[in-house]
């Protein structure tokens, strides 16, 4: 085959949930024939006995992988030479492998000579960008995004749309994977310029797709259920009003999602094209949103930098720049003709994380550690608005009295890691941390200090009932651990009481909706 052959293609993932009750070569088979009746150019089947069924049962390009769980090595997909033999002589014609920068069986360069030497197209699966370069370097004909953000820290919610056009500036051949859970998610994953995409657990796991519904269902029904017990339901079941499009503009991405009492309906990210301005942002939005224009009746927008009067000014504009005050709720209201409201993305999701997340309606303080310092205050069930929350801006105790988020953030973890020796992100120190190795974990233990000394500030300021704790570093694996372990010290009634956020990535679009209802 060519690796034309499975361009501007649906490529179907045929992996049920292992141990379940799908899990078998009957149903992978029965999945396969099923996708590929229904368009689907190719498939990825894992397992050299399920690509063996499934290559007598269809004629499209198979991408054939192998799971192993080591007890050396952190690398889980076709690890060994043999899994590339097998897969090979089992039909497989795109052999798929591991090829992030851990520890590992095989060298990639090896993977990619055996598949090579036996007239198969290779794979790699990745995690950021310079997995991609050192997999292209070694010959690769196909990147994926498939282990973007499982190889330290918190796993995303969302798909990479971001690492999908980046990866788009080294090649043509980029296939797009990992958590794309509904068309629009797939077509944000295309127009970010994939040349496949590849879907499974919203199609064929079972188990994961009536998971989702059920859980929003779940809250539908309770939210009825509070409405009834209030008095505000009268003879025959509740129907819940006209959803809210929340959006969340990023520095590097974008999300759009329905959202209706709190629970995300559907959901789409696209790239921020930073270039471009907010004009064009607010068009892009309103044509990709097009199609959901009957499904809302409200717009709440939330984004980084101060949002007063309607007006959007930037902060840092190494974050996001933007023309100091614009007129962002009257630009918006023109462009999609409904009423919107705008804050500040941090106390946006501080205000989702208090309604339907970590904080429960209580007090709090909502910190989101990531490229930048963020945050949010909600007192007495008021949210402050304003400048309330810029802790990343609070002026350090350094000569330079630089930002505090500049000695603590994941921008920061990343130049110190170059400082160090070390061409890493701060996922890839995250990693290096958990496999004990030194210089990472002193590192991130600074991050956290400094974080600890801000959270014990803050409980001195406002005395929140919780500091929520949220972003990409926050919820990084072990690092609210080592906050707490910071404030080990402090006496039982001065230490802030630390959780985890429990929104994730739709903490913001969830707060925004909820606060654009408030705004009727």
């Amino acid at each position: 085959m060519q690796r034309e052959d499975i361009a501007n293609s649906l490529i179907v993932s045929c992996q049920p949930v292992p141990g379940g009750p799908m899990d078998s070569a009957q149903f992978v088979t029965g999945f396969a024939r099923a996708a590929v009746e229904a368009g689907a150019k190719a498939l990825r089947i894992e397992s050299v006995p399920y690509v063996a069924a499934a290559r007598l049962a269809v004629r499209v390009p198979i991408i054939g992988i192998v799971k192993r769980d080591l007890t050396d090595s952190p690398v889980r997909i076709t690890p060994y030479l043999a899994d590339v033999e097998a897969l090979a002589e089992a039909g497989a014609d795109i052999i798929a492998f591991d090829a992030t920068d851990r520890v590992r069986p095989v060298p990639v360069e090896g993977l990619v000579k055996a598949v090579k030497a036996r007239n198969k197209l290779t794979m790699a699966d990745c995690s950021c960008l310079d997995d991609a370069r050192r997999a292209l370097a070694a010959g690769v004909d196909f990147v994926g995004t498939t282990l973007s953000g499982y190889v330290g820290g918190p796993e995303p919610q969302d798909p990479d749309i971001a690492l999908i056009a980046q990866m788009r500036t080294l090649t043509p051949y980029v296939i797009a994977e990992g958590r794309i859970r509904s068309p629009e998610q797939a077509a944000a994953a295309a127009r970010a310029g994939a040349c496949a995409v590849v879907v499974g657990s919203a199609i064929t796991r079972t188990e994961h797709v009536t998971s989702w519904f059920h859980q929003a269902l779940s809250h539908a029904y309770a939210a009825r259920g509070a409405q009834t017990a209030l008095g505000t339901s009268v003879l025959g079941p509740t129907v819940l009003g006209p959803s809210v499009l929340g959006i969340d503009i990023g520095g590097t991405k974008t999300m759009a999602a329905l959202v209706n009492d709190g629970t995300v309906v559907e959901d789409m990210i696209v790239p921020t094209a930073r270039e471009a301005g907010p004009d064009a942002w607010l068009a892009s939005l309103a044509q990709s949103t097009s199609a959901w224009s009957s499904r809302f009746s409200r717009i709440g927008i939330a984004v980084t930098g101060l949002v007063q009067d309607g007006r959007w000014s930037a902060l840092n504009p190494a974050t996001l720049g933007i023309p100091d005050g614009y007129p962002l709720v009257e630009r918006a209201s023109a462009v999609f003709g409904k009423p919107v409201c705008a804050f500040n993305d941090a106390q946006a999701a501080a205000w989702g994380e208090y309604k339907f997340g970590a904080g429960q309606g209580r007090d709090i303080v909502f910190l989101t550690i990531s490229t930048g310092i963020g945050g949010g205050i909600v007192c007495n069930g008021r949210l402050l608005s304003g400048l309330a929350g810029h802790f990343g801006l609070i002026r350090g105790l350094s000569e330079d009295r630089a930002p505090l988020e500049d000695s603590t953030s994941g921008r920061w973890i990343a130049s110190e890691a170059l400082k160090a020796g070390s061409k890493a992100d701060a996922a890839d120190v995250f990693g290096h941390a958990l496999k004990g190795e030194d210089w990472a974990g002193a590192i991130v233990s600074r991050s956290a200090s400094r974080v600890s000394a801000l959270c014990r500030d803050i409980q001195m300021m406002f005395d929140p009932t919780l500091i929520v704790i949220g972003g990409s570093i926050g919820l990084a694996e072990g690092y609210l651990d080592r906050v707490r372990a910071h404030l080990s010290e402090v006496p039982p009634r001065l230490s802030p009481d630390l959780v985890a956020a429990k929104l994730g990535g739709h903490a913001g679009v969830i707060g925004v909706a909820d606060l654009a209802e408030w705004a009727r």
